[in-house]
C-alpha cells in the first residue's frame, strides 16, 4: 500500500489543497480583494451556494483562507486570503501567464 505523502511530497501536499474544482478560481478572486459569499457567487454564477460552502469550509480548514465574522444586524461575514493564501499569488501569476499561452497555442492549431 502506498504511503500517503501529503506533508512529506510538496506535489502531493499542493494537489491535496487544490483539490477542489473551484480552489483555484476562488483563490484568484480573493487575491484581488476581500468578499462575501454573494459577491463569490455573483462572479462564479456556475457555483451553488452548497459546493460553495463547501470549498470555503475546506480551504480555512487548509489555512488558505480567513472567514471574517462581524458582530452586527445582519451577520456580515468576508472571506480573505491568509497569509498562506497570499504567497499563493506568484503561482496564480505564472498560470495566467501559463493560461494565456495555450489559449494562444489553441488558436495558433484550431483556429
Amino acid at each position: 500500500m502506498e504511503k500517503d505523502l501529503f506533508g512529506i511530497c510538496p506535489y502531493t501536499t499542493a494537489q491535496r489543497l487544490l483539490t477542489g474544482k473551484w480552489t483555484l478560481l476562488i483563490l484568484y478572486h480573493l487575491s484581488k480583494k476581500t468578499m462575501r459569499f454573494g459577491e463569490l457567487l455573483r462572479v462564479l454564477p456556475h457555483l451553488t451556494q452548497s459546493t460553495l460552502t463547501k470549498q470555503l469550509r475546506m480551504m480555512e480548514a487548509n489555512g488558505l483562507i480567513i472567514r471574517t465574522i462581524y458582530n452586527q444586524i445582519p451577520p456580515k461575514v468576508e472571506y480573505s486570503l491568509s497569509h498562506l493564501g497570499e504567497q499563493f499569488q506568484p503561482v496564480l501569476d505564472a498560470l495566467e501567464v501559463w493560461g494565456e499561452e495555450y489559449i494562444a497555442y489553441l488558436e495558433n492549431t484550431h483556429g
